[in-house]
């Protein structure tokens, strides 16, 4: 009999040890997803902005309505836990903008960590920031 209750006292702490573990790597798992996905989203507003900028259209569109193509995007997919923290747009191109000059998005976007914030950036010396800055950036030329 008192076998069987000392194994039931070890089952609690083999939990004990290996709940926290187990956990930390969920959240990392989730949180590097999330990552992930918005590096996919900031991608992808900054491909939709540059082909919106360029095409074959008369006029064509001003930086700011360029821009404004990007953040839409952004606010429709991105996922920021409402943060209020919106990506930073900026476009280059050449003025005027004529055929076969190149036109450049870049969209910039800090990402605050959800579950670890600092204490990821304090264990790793600084090699995770908190804000992790993601960035893209789409060079076409004009149609």
């Amino acid at each position: 009999m008192q076998l069987k209750c000392a194994q039931k006292g070890l089952a609690i702490v083999e939990f004990t040890l290996v709940a926290p573990i187990f956990l930390v790597l969920l959240f990392g798992i989730c949180e590097f997803g999330l990552i992930l996905y918005d590096k996919a989203i900031i991608t992808n507003a900054s491909r939709e902005a540059a082909r919106s900028g360029i095409a074959y259209r008369t006029p064509k569109l001003t930086t700011t309505q360029i821009q404004a193509v990007a953040n839409n995007y952004c606010t429709s997919y991105l996922v920021t836990f409402h943060s209020g923290i919106n990506p930073t747009v900026t476009v280059a191109q050449s003025s005027p903008p004529d055929f076969g000059t190149p036109l450049k998005v870049t969209v910039t976007y800090n990402y605050y960590n959800l579950v670890f914030g600092n204490l990821l950036s304090l264990l790793s010396g600084g090699a995770f920031p908190n804000p992790l800055l993601l960035s893209a950036e789409t060079t076409m030329n004009n149609e």
